[in-house]
């Protein structure tokens, strides 16, 4: 362990839209933030080959470039990005505590939680591999489905969400094959009758993936088995979507940040970014299960900031709320 404490204003936990964005609204306010990129610099958003549904891409743009411009931004303005990732916190007192790689130890008047949440994936080889291509594997229908309109796809998973993700890619595709691992769905009876009321899906009960097929560059089939007979056959499909959930990145905050069952952290005042532990802010997926975008990840992003810097107003008299900030 480091016998150095450092001490910061504002330190924002993880990259991605919420934490970029929260880093540049709080430079441009004065607090000198210091980030951590954690474990996956940049976010989910560096694994999505393809981003058209941000504003001001009118070409469209990767999510990787999209990463790099963002970082660019926010050290324009002076934020201090670093490598690494935040292995340990300490909330109980008043004075917020972190250890980054179980060594260094950081003091923070305020810190901004953007650490995001991670899909769940199958974890077949054949999944990862077209995954890591941008080679027709996506967990977000809302995404990705543009780029597979009047195609055929495949879909993975039983709830809520599934079904909402199979509605909406009936729009766009000419064919949605539901892949529901058991007898009946998990969602609610309204979601599944939409599904089941929708012409061009096709719900295929007591199956799973095998494998996902290709050539080698992009997504070509499934091949499905059924867990009842074990019979398998292939699906021609150019798109692999799986909706099995999402976990967001929190287990280091749980014993001193309220969750909900999943693992979200919850929003001690709705409509803000506070958590129930005064200082200590929460942007992006970390808090939102409903839109997952990465346009509401960023205005949360600008949220917590603002929030951080309101909150050193009020504790200090020397701390000025910066208006430019917020232009």
């Amino acid at each position: 362990m480091s016998d150095t404490i450092e001490k910061v204003k504002c330190l924002i936990i993880g990259s991605g839209p919420a934490g970029y964005t929260a880093a540049i609204y709080a430079s441009r306010a004065n607090m000198f933030p210091v980030l951590y990129q954690g474990e996956q610099p940049g976010g989910q958003l560096t694994t999505t080959n393809e981003v058209e549904n941000f504003p001001g891409y009118p070409e469209g743009i990767t999510g990787p470039e999209m990463m790099i411009e963002l970082q660019k931004q926010a050290e324009r303005f002076g934020t201090d990005v670093r490598h690494g990732w935040i292995t340990k916190v300490d909330f109980s007192g008043d004075v917020h505590k972190v250890w980054v790689n179980e060594e260094k130890e950081i003091h923070a008047d305020t810190i901004i939680i953007s650490t995001g949440a991670s899909a769940k994936y199958l974890g077949l080889p054949s999944e990862q591999k077209y995954l890591k291509l941008g080679g027709g594997v996506s967990a977000c229908a809302v995404c990705d489905g543009f780029f597979y309109r009047n195609q055929e796809v495949v879909i993975v998973g039983a709830g809520d969400s599934a079904c909402e993700e199979a509605h909406y890619l009936s729009k766009l595709c000419k064919k949605v094959t539901m892949l529901v691992r058991r007898d009946e769905f998990r969602a609610s009876k309204i979601m599944a009758q939409r599904v089941k009321n929708t012409e061009n899906i096709e719900i295929l009960f007591n199956t799973e993936t095998d494998e996902v097929l290709g050539d080698g560059q992009v997504v070509t089939g499934v091949r499905v088995y059924n867990n009842k007979t074990n019979e398998k056959h292939d699906i021609e499909a150019t798109g692999f979507f799986v909706a099995i959930g999402h976990k967001p990145n929190t287990d280091i905050f749980k014993d001193f940040l309220d969750l909900d069952e999943t693992g979200y952290i919850i929003n001690a005042k709705p409509g803000t970014s506070k958590t129930n532990v005064e200082g200590v802010f929460v942007s992006g997926d970390a808090a939102d299960h409903v839109y997952r975008q990465a346009i509401t990840a960023a205005g949360t992003g600008c949220m917590a900031a603002l929030d951080a810097e309101r909150y050193l107003a009020a504790k200090d008299s020397d701390f000025e709320v910066a208006t430019s900030s917020y232009n």
